[in-house]
């Protein structure tokens, strides 16, 4: 497998038939069903998809738009029991999932597993994308520490999101990941800022942390464990 895309969601649908018209082999991760508020930005689907698993709705219409794509589906979820296998059997993980313990065990996961990891977000009208080259640049927890408070951050349901700005942020991480897969090693460090309302792209420079949890030089984290991962998801 060339490719795990974690989430079919507004990142995941924009960045599928990118990938596969790469000729990547892609193993789609996704547990969610479609819902009727989905289409506004989940542009794979449709109407009558309405109510079928997320995975198989998406990997159907990838294969409509790109002949010869390679795709397969899980429609289970990544947890601490099964991430290192899922992320070790890639060359390149793309990480769209909307909640930050799922973020954090991917991060971890890849580091632990020495995989490199695309991670894209999005809210309202600001988007992100950073790629994480484990044992060369800073991951994600050197960039949040820890997952928020609960309620300083709002999920995409509460706040809303762009629709197009998925398209954007989503070819965004598509591109870092053909890169990777290319054998491109120059592109961690950086976290790239897309502003819909200022239209602007920005980069942001960033530093490995030494103190990092799980890439720094004396890491605590060197196991997953789902205990941490619900702490995340109740301070999230």
């Amino acid at each position: 497998m060339d490719a795990l895309v974690i989430g079919a969601g507004g990142l995941g649908c924009a960045t599928l038939p990118l990938l596969a018209a790469t000729g990547a082999r892609i193993h789609l991760l996704d547990d969610d069903v479609v819902s009727l508020s989905n289409l506004q930005r989940q542009l794979l689907f449709r109407t009558e998809d309405v109510g079928r698993s997320k995975a198989e709705a998406a990997a159907e219409r990838v294969c409509s738009l790109v002949p010869g794509a390679r795709i397969r589906i899980g429609t289970g979820r990544i947890t601490a029991e099964n991430a290192l296998e899922l992320v070790g059997d890639a060359a390149v993980v793309l990480d769209g999932s909307d909640n930050f313990p799922t973020r954090f065990l991917v991060n971890d996961a890849c580091v632990l597993a020495g995989t490199p990891l695309v991670h894209g977000g999005i809210l309202r009208f600001t988007g992100q994308v950073l790629a994480v080259l484990p044992g060369q640049s800073a991951c994600y927890r050197c960039l949040f520490e820890e997952a928020p408070p609960a309620g300083a951050v709002p999920s995409c349901a509460e706040a809303g999101v762009l629709g197009a700005l998925c398209g954007l942020v989503g070819a965004t991480m598509a591109q870092a990941a053909a890169q990777i897969l290319e054998g491109r090693r120059d592109l961690g460090d950086t976290l790239v800022v897309h502003d819909a309302l200022r239209g602007t792209t920005r980069p942001v420079a960033l530093r490995r942390d030494p103190g990092c949890a799980v890439c720094g030089v004396a890491p605590e984290i060197r196991e997953l464990r789902e205990a941490r991962y619900l702490e995340e998801a109740c301070a999230a």
